[in-house]
């Protein structure tokens, strides 16, 4: 039953249970399934990455009921394991892919707008080397013609600097051959907490969503898939949920739900793997994030972040395991030799790299073509089931790539006499955790709450670092620090690592150590010391948090020791 709350936000009652109610807990996994399983859904997402996340948000805007399953954590495959960028894709311009570049590039302004806690402008160099891919007049028509189809705010527009002017900003690149650069704006962003942003706003505003629940066979009403069995992989509860329409938004997946449902057939997918690697400031002391060519023409980030330096990616084919992509020494090898190509100063060593990722993008294979030359456009399939799938596209597109499914499902349900459904709002919604009034809000806003965490006894630069990464949910996280230190006491835990720790449970649904150190806090990739010098007293808390027994608590341990020598070596 569909009604609308005093904030007029729709939600849906299940058996008299108000979805809204139920918290994004990792303590309430089971509640969101039986939730999902005691009344037929008007939609059933399956998969909980940045797509699903933002097919949920945009479905329960328009009024319908909304169950999100998702077989790992959240944002567990491509969705944590990306460049960390909201970018236009500059590149795709060189296969004239007009149109992807003009719609991401325009998307850019409204992810950074609707959540500025995650996403934050950084101005680019893009270097001109002489016999390099692009020469300056490239470049700057490249750039023009960019910011043109992107829609970029007059104040954000590229500029053309001087071989000077380049090595003021950034003196560790090379000087043999520099006629100078481009300098343009990307956005970067926390991959995995821009999903979980959008997915609590979703859950706030009524949608149910679970991890570790794997949609292990579709359900079908004559000949019709109506829904999923779906198993707690955590518990192993199976539980028979039903839903008017089924999308299938399961990144590297796709395929394999494809094949479940026999409608695996013209287009599929190719799997490409991309690899990044960190090091400390001290080894590579970048000043300024830099885009630039890789010794065999293709192109290369290196970008700082809070005391680091990561650069990426590779693009290879891939047919391995796509839940644990490994990094190669190969692969690291070739950012190695691109890195000390072009900042030759710098002479990084493979013992440098602290920590690294290895993701898998599913790209729609176009037969001839190698990975590095396939369209990174979304296409939607449709199945004689009525299963819709979403495949291919971009980390930045992922709100219009929503709109198009929605767009999809309530054409469908309207056909069979539901709705009506509104259009799609997304464009207006702040994320969980965004709402300041507008981005411009955001400085103010991180001084003022900064102040309020040294009020607390945290350190300038721990305050501003969390006001940044939970925005204006940052009074539930300062009022654990201010309310539980005993408990922090306890295990030994500094108050805010304590405070963090429980707020992604309670609040986030974290569910595992990894969870926390991989895609609730980044730690895992941007501070590895941290995660092996503080992982067995936060894993005593989950433990008790969550009420583990020995066997289950020696399998979290198993498992975040498994994330760590994944993140730290190479085969």
């Amino acid at each position: 039953m569909l009604r609308a709350d005093a904030r007029g936000i729709v939600v849906f009652s299940v058996k008299g249970v108000d979805a809204l109610k139920q918290p994004f807990s990792g303590l309430k996994r089971s509640d969101h399934l039986r939730a999902m399983a005691e009344k037929e859904l008007d939609l059933l997402v399956i998969g909980g990455g940045i797509t699903g996340a933002g097919i949920a948000l945009d479905a329960r805007t328009r009024g319908l009921s909304v169950g999100l399953v998702e077989m790992q954590d959240f944002a567990a495959g491509t969705s944590s394991r990306s460049t960390k960028l909201v970018h236009g894709g500059l590149r795709y311009l060189k296969q004239l892919e007009i149109g992807l570049v003009a719609e991401v590039g325009k998307e850019r302004a409204i992810v950074y707008e609707n959540g500025p806690h995650v996403t934050t402008p950084e101005w680019m160099l893009l270097p001109v080397i002489e016999g390099g891919t692009f020469g300056r007049t490239g470049i700057s028509i490249g750039l023009f013609v960019y910011d043109r189809l992107a829609g970029v705010k007059k104040e954000e527009r590229r500029r053309m600097l001087s071989p000077e002017e380049t090595l003021q900003r950034e003196p560790l690149l090379r000087k043999e051959g520099l006629k100078g650069a481009g300098l343009y704006v990307e956005y970067r962003t926390d991959d995995a907490r821009l999903t979980l942003e959008v997915l609590k706003e979703a859950v706030k505003r009524g949608a149910l969503a679970a991890n570790y629940a794997k949609a292990e066979n579709l359900l079908y009403r004559d000949g019709k898939v109506a829904g999923a069995e779906v198993v707690d992989t955590l518990t192993g509860e199976s539980h028979r949920i039903y839903a008017k329409k089924v999308v299938n938004a399961t990144g590297p997946w796709v395929d394999e739900l494809r094949e479940k449902d026999g409608s695996k057939t013209g287009k599929t997918i190719q799997w490409s793997k991309g690899i990044h690697i960190v090091t400390d400031q001290k080894h590579f002391p970048l000043r300024h994030a830099v885009y630039f060519d890789a010794p065999d023409g293709r192109m290369v980030f290196a970008i700082p972040r809070d005391g680091k330096t990561y650069i990426g990616t590779t693009d290879t084919e891939y047919h391995g395991d796509l839940a644990r992509p490994r990094m190669s020494a190969e692969d690291r090898d070739y950012l190695l030799r691109a890195v000390n190509g072009m900042f030759p100063s710098v002479r990084l060593t493979a013992d440098q790299i602290e920590s690294g990722w290895a993701g898998i993008r599913p790209l729609i294979r176009e037969e001839g073509k190698p990975t590095t030359e396939i369209s990174r456009k979304d296409e939607i399939f449709l199945s004689k089931t009525g299963l819709i799938t979403i495949a291919g596209g971009k980390l930045t597109g992922y709100r219009k790539m929503a709109q198009r499914v929605v767009d999809r499902v309530c054409a469908e349900l309207a056909e069979e006499g539901a709705g009506p459904f509104g259009p799609c709002v997304t464009e207006r919604i702040p994320l969980s955790g965004g709402d300041f009034g507008g981005s411009d809000r955001f400085p103010a806003f991180v001084e003022e709450k900064a102040r309020e965490g040294t009020g607390l006894g945290l350190d300038e630069r721990e305050a501003q670092q969390l006001v940044r990464r939970y925005g204006t949910n940052i009074d539930k996280v300062f009022g654990l620090i201010a309310s539980r230190g005993k408990e922090a006491e306890a295990y030994g835990l500094p108050p805010s690592l304590y405070a963090t720790l429980i707020y992604a449970v309670e609040e986030e649904m974290a569910a595992t150590p990894a969870d926390f150190w991989v895609r609730r806090t980044g730690d895992l990739f941007f501070d590895i010391q941290r995660v092996k010098r503080w992982k067995e007293p936060v894993l005593a808390c989950m433990r008790d948090v969550c009420g583990w027994d020995e066997e289950t608590c020696s399998r979290r341990r198993a498992d975040l020791d498994r994330c760590i020598q994944e993140a730290t070596e190479f085969v």
